[in-house]
Formats: structure tokens, sequence, C-alpha cells
């Protein structure tokens, strides 16, 4: 049961630093975008909002491997993964990783929601 809790997290870290770390170094080659997806990050592409935002993914991506920073980094991490849902349905049109990293989020704040009482 112990490892269970720890497979959220990992997950999490995972996506977000390969997610983070590719927009810096290009680990592989991103898809070519149409549409609304294009226009929305090429409205994006030239104010820095991408780079804090990826920043903020390795760091939140970072945090979340460390058991006693867990839920700084659900604090970092939630609001990229819900605006990485709302990306993926009212812009892009279709659901996907969205989807997997919000339940995953919410998986985690989950399991250390007595980090959380706190806040209320």
């Amino acid at each position: 049961m112990k490892l269970i809790k720890h497979v959220p997290a990992a997950l999490l870290a995972f996506l977000f630093l390969f997610g983070g770390l590719t927009f810096f170094f290009h680990f592989i080659e991103e898809p070519a975008m149409t549409g609304k997806p294009l226009d929305f990050m090429k409205l994006f592409g030239g104010t820095g909002y991408m780079t804090v935002i990826k920043v903020l993914e390795v760091i939140g991506g970072l945090l979340i491997i460390f058991p006693a920073q867990r839920a700084k980094a659900i604090l970092i991490l939630g609001p990229i993964a819900v605006n990485i849902l709302l990306f993926e349905i009212y812009i892009a049109g279709a659901v996907g990783v969205g989807a997997v990293l919000v339940l995953l989020v919410l998986i985690q704040a989950y399991f250390d929601q007595a980090k959380f009482k706190a806040l209320l």
C-alpha cells in the first residue's frame, strides 16, 4: 500500500519534468499545430509566458519527487494541469493528457490531504 502512494507522484514527476525540460532542450520534435491551438501558441510565444509555465513545471516536477514537498508541488502543478485540460477542451477540441494530469493531481492531493488541512 505504501508503494501505491508514490505512483501518482512518480508519474507526475516524469510527465511534468519531461514536458518542461523538452521545452528547453527539445528532446523530441513537437507535432505541428494548426487552427486555434496554433493561434493560441503564437499569441503566448513571444511574451515569455510559456517559459514561466515550463520553469514552474520543472520546479513542481522536482518538488513532487520528495514526499515532504509534495503538497507544495501540488499547489504549483494543480493549476497548470487544469489549464492544460482547459486548453485541450476549449482550444484543441480533444481531451488528451490533461485529463490524466488532473486525475493524478487529485489522487496525489487525496493521499496528502492531511498536509492541506492547515490551508482550510
